[in-house]
């Protein structure tokens, strides 16, 4: 499984957001300085995290992004899932899949749903909140 630069981006944007003054709106841009990313790419990726309720934007001079509720609410799973929808190693364990033919002959299939359970538990143990402070001790 690999995860894309969007994805990688979806995540240092949101450490950004965590690690800036609580309340505060903070403009793209300032992102986009302090990670080297640009201002297009991060309004690309900033769409889905506000479509799936875990950025609030406002407008104006002060205006940005923000989270929507608190660090230790947010797991890099949210956001993975908000940018790249459901996360699975194998396109046949995806909800949305069609039925494999060989599915109830797979001897693989065991192998595949417990590496799905693995890193799903991994990526929704995993808060914004501590990414944030990792982060900020490095």
């Amino acid at each position: 499984m690999k995860f894309s630069t969007k994805d990688r981006y979806a995540l240092l944007l949101m450490v950004e957001l965590a690690s800036a003054t609580p309340g505060e709106y903070l403009p793209l841009k300032a992102v986009s300085d302090n990670q080297g990313i640009s201002v297009k790419y991060l309004e690309q990726i900033v769409a889905p995290l506000s479509k799936a309720g875990l950025v609030e934007s406002g407008r104006g001079s002060q205006g940005g992004y923000r989270l929507s509720r608190s660090a230790a609410q947010i797991t890099a799973g949210d956001i993975l899932r908000a940018v790249e929808g459901e996360i699975v190693p194998v396109p046949c364990l995806a909800t949305s899949a069609e039925s494999c033919p060989h599915r109830a002959q797979c001897e693989t299939l065991g192998f595949w749903e417990g590496l799905n359970q693995v890193i799903n538990q991994y990526i929704d143990s995993a808060t914004l909140e501590k990414l944030s402070s990792e982060y900020l001790s490095h």
